[in-house]
């Protein structure tokens, strides 16, 4: 950047002097850098919230969470103060929420006199709730409660929406008893004292973000204010867990850069001229906003002023002759530098001009002086521009974006007096920014329109938060109900194990035990479930357990084929890994994995009763196995036959001989516990335990659980392959947790909550939404913008507050299923603790599953309620490691160990 932009050639020749000043007022790329990279670690040090130095900038949350999104309708009153100077504006602005109808705003400007700008915090208050009454009194209001947007353009610490502090006065203003005061409560006092009209003062909102907020939607969202006024101050919407003051880890939140304040040495300093000292150490706060000074259209005319009497003084301009009006402070105003500077003026302006300012101008004068209006101005719009980049390069990092595409609103009466001003903005920030798309956008109304819409989004929000909330109350359980479900399912159980009408089968496993840490030797395990099996070779020695294991598929003709097709399958399949292992002709015990709805007779007696695949329906399932040891002359030895429920009990009881429960939270759910044999009626005996297959997920299917089902349970349930059935596993699990979800959506868009009220297809779609979702959308690490990610390749078109607003809902309903799980887990061990006859139990949990392993949260949640229902049980969990493999071959060295010392 050799040449700021705008330094046209038709300046030059010029006298040394004249070339003197207006080489101050050129500014080289690496400076700009410099202050782009300052200013833009001072943001992030605001940001942090850091100790130590002040940051030159304050980065101030303004509690604006979103942006608009078009619906917003309504009436709405704006007062704005400090946006235009020494006046104030009242505005009725009417939204339509319809795309193409707008309604022009009424307005009426107000000049503040001299005397309020600089008396009593409380006399300008009066001075503009008088206006706002008088601007009322032609418009037929009525006595209609009305929703106001406050605009005050001042530095402020807010503290809420409609809470604000302001921090210091600016712009000629200079009220006593205001700072350190909420200025919402001061105008809400005044208004009262007027007691004319009913006003609710809603939100309190500078113009800088009353300009981005009225941003007419262009290609993407508006997402960045810029004013450049009287002052100037840029906001944005930030991550709102980079903002430490606030506490938040989701969502957006605009923050108010208040970037006038920025005062680095380092980097402002070279850039400083004489002329901009002058015109600090003159100001009514000297040493304060020096950033402002150099850019902002209150200080552009009287730089100009400061550089022209100057020049006359040492003789080069005006014949060296100035004027009284010259010299007065503030006679060159933003309208004269910007006539001035115009070239389509002619000279025949400037000599006007400057003829009105008591001068005599040569035509040399004339060009010379378009020359450092020049000058002047084309500094402020390439520092302007330097900051803006600070902004851009923020939000191009905090998004991960490496080419970032976004709006800017542009307001303020630089940008509409002086058109220059902006093609230099652009053309800077397309070289401190090149891997940013950035459209500028102007306010069409200098923000007032935008005040109002913040105030409309507020009340959409409220709205939408009403219908969010009231939607997914019945997720959100009391203690109570779940109590209730806890008490409901020790019910089931106890009529279960007495074989009376329950939806608890409460099938006895025939495990009588788990393990003590004695079990030795080697043993082979099956594991079938699915299109392909296992088989493991588990060695159970002093110093733990060893697993070889090989995994063989199934073809299709033999899956459809006869249950003896099946099994002739697997033996060979046995055969070959015994061979690999050098087990041939070893007659091994062996546990087998069979995960498919079953009756069991014996711990190796069991008839497979339904499902699909292999026709062995009704069949004793270890005896077609053993007949296919036979025909081909293997020698094993079926000793077990168990689900992976049981499985994973063993599994982590290998490990904790405290686990005498088992749970499984997957794509379904069950859970199984070691039961007192005297309590189960269905087998003889009455000493000793025995492990108990409650087969919960049926729990419910007798209607016990109608009033906590949804209208979205049912709608799920109405849609699977069994409704009325598995009615607690379809409030659980993983097969159906995302199909819930996706409903709630659907309710939520067609209430206009979700994706401005737009249904799309992929919606529509049966189990688009798969639970894997739900995992990582709660997942504590990821960002909005990578939740926004997730929901976007499944073409759902969505804003940040509709993020946030699916993550609540996948919250909601995971943690339902969690509590529900935890209520269930809370029966189980209280009927142990009560069959034991304990004061307190101690004992663990073994468990498995992807939704339980893979959900974030899921674990903690079962844990959280286990300990709120049942207080007198110390419950630990334990993740199972290979339950089906691995807990199969347990459970037959256990049953070898039992028999070993039956026989002894």
């Amino acid at each position: 950047m050799a040449r700021p932009a705008g330094h046209p050639s038709r300046c030059l020749p010029i006298s040394p002097q004249v070339q003197e000043c207006l080489q101050q007022f050129k500014v080289t790329g690496a400076q700009l850098r410099q202050i782009q990279t300052s200013l833009l670690g001072s943001m992030e040090q605001a940001l942090r919230g850091q100790a130590g130095p002040a940051p030159a900038v304050r980065m101030l949350p303004t509690y604006v969470g979103s942006i608009p999104h078009g619906t917003e309708q309504g009436d709405f009153v704006v007062l704005e103060l400090g946006a235009t100077g020494a006046s104030l504006r009242v505005l009725w602005v009417t939204l339509t929420g319809i795309e193409g109808h707008k309604v022009e705003p009424r307005s009426q400007e107000f000049v503040i006199p001299q005397e309020v700008m600089l008396g009593p915090g409380q006399q300008l208050f009066d001075f503009a709730a008088r206006c706002l009454s008088e601007f009322l009194d032609v418009l037929p209001v009525g006595n209609q409660g009305l929703q106001l947007g406050f605009s005050f353009s001042f530095p402020c610490h807010q503290t809420g929406l409609d809470k604000s502090t302001l921090i210091s006065w600016t712009k000629g203003f200079k009220c006593s008893d205001v700072e350190g005061q909420d200025v919402v409560q001061l105008l809400r006092d005044a208004i009262q004292r007027q007691g004319a009209y009913s006003i609710d003062v809603v939100a309190v909102v500078n113009d800088t973000v009353g300009t981005m907020m009225g941003c007419e939607p262009g290609v993407g969202p508006c997402e960045v204010g810029l004013v450049v006024d009287t002052g100037t101050n840029a906001c944005y919407m930030e991550e709102a867990r980079h903002v430490a003051v606030l506490d938040e880890d989701r969502g957006r939140v605009c923050i108010s850069i208040e970037w006038g304040s920025f005062s680095d040495e380092g980097a402002l300093g070279p850039v400083q001229t004489i002329f901009d000292r002058t015109l600090d150490h003159e100001s009514l706060n000297p040493g304060a906003q020096r950033f402002e000074k150099m850019i902002g259209g209150l200080y552009l005319g009287e730089l100009v002023r400061l550089v022209l009497a100057h020049l006359a003084q040492r003789g080069a301009l005006f014949g060296g002759h100035t004027s009284p009006v010259l010299r007065s402070q503030g006679s060159i105003l933003l309208e004269h530098v910007a006539e001035m500077e115009d070239p389509s003026a002619g000279a025949a302006r400037v000599h006007a001009v400057l003829q009105d300012l008591g001068l005599n101008p040569k035509a040399s004068d004339a060009e010379w002086v378009q020359c450092v209006c020049v000058a002047v101005c084309t500094r402020a719009a390439q520092l302007c521009a330097a900051a803006l980049a600070a902004v851009l390069s923020r939000l191009q990092h905090s998004r991960e974006q490496q080419a970032l595409q976004i709006a800017v609103a542009t307001g303020g009466r630089v940008f509409e007096r002086h058109p220059r001003f902006l093609s230099v903005l652009r053309e800077t920030v397309m070289l401190l920014a090149p891997d940013c798309n950035v459209s500028f956008i102007p306010s069409v109304d200098g923000g007032g329109r935008g005040v109002a819409m913040v105030t409309a989004v507020a009340a959409r929000l409220a709205a939408h938060r009403r219908l969010l909330e009231e939607t997914l109350a019945p997720f959100r359980l009391t203690r109570e109900q779940l109590a209730e479900v806890q008490a409901q399912m020790r019910e089931a159980m106890a009529k279960g194990l007495q074989g009376e009408a329950s939806s608890l089968r409460m099938l006895p496993t025939y495990v009588r035990a788990t393990p003590d840490g004695s079990e030795r030797g080697d043993f082979l395990a099956l594991d079938l479930g699915g299109t392909n099996f296992r088989v493991l070779l588990v060695r159970v020695a002093t110093g733990g357990v060893q697993i070889s294991s090989q995994i063989y598929s199934i073809p299709e003709c033999v899956a459809q084929g006869s249950g003896q097709q099946l099994f002739d399958h697997i033996v060979d399949c046995i055969v070959d890994f015994q061979q690999k292992q050098g087990l041939s002709g070893q007659s091994l015990p062996l546990g087998f994995t069979f995960s498919f709805p079953c009756r069991q007779m014996g711990l190796d007696q069991v008839r497979k009763t339904s499902g699909s695949g292999a026709g062995c329906c009704d069949n004793r399932v270890a005896q077609q196995l053993e007949a296919s040891f036979f025909v081909q002359a293997v020698e094993l030895n079926v000793v077990a036959i168990v689900n992976d429920t049981v499985g994973t009990m063993m599994s982590c009881g290998y490990e904790d001989p405290h686990c005498e429960v088992g749970l499984i939270v997957g794509t379904g759910t069950n859970a199984c516990y070691m039961e007192e044999l005297r309590n189960v009626a269905s087998v003889d005996g009455d000493s000793g335990q025995m492990c108990i297959n409650t087969e919960w997920g049926a729990f419910g299917d007798d209607g016990s659980l109608s009033m906590l089902s949804t209208r979205f349970d049912a709608c799920v349930d109405q849609a699977s392959i069994n409704p009325g059935k598995q009615r607690f596993e379809k409030m659980i699990s993983g097969m159906y947790l995302g199909e819930i979800v996706r409903h709630i959506l659907l309710h939520l868009t067609s209430l206009g909550v979700l994706f401005r009220g737009q249904q799309t297809q992929r919606l529509q779609t049966r189990d688009i939404f798969k639970t894997k979702f739900l995992s990582e959308i709660e997942s504590d690490s990821l960002a909005l913008r990578q939740v926004r990610a997730i929901l976007e390749d499944l073409g759902l078109p969505l804003t940040s507050d509709d993020a946030l607003m699916v993550l609540e809902v996948c919250q909601a309903v995971s943690k339902r299923a969690a509590q529900l799980c935890g209520a269930g887990v809370a029966a189980v061990v209280e009927k142990i603790r009560e069959n034991r006859g304990l004061e307190e139990l101690t004992i663990s949990v073994g468990v498995d599953g992807t939704l339980y392993k893979l959900h974030p949260h899921f674990s903690s949640l079962v844990a959280a309620t286990v300990r709120e229902l049942a207080p007198r049980c110390v419950v630990t969990f334990l993740q199972s490691e290979d339950g089906s493999g691995k807990g199969a071959a347990l459970v037959t060295a256990v049953a070898c160990r039992l028999a070993q010392r039956t026989r002894v």
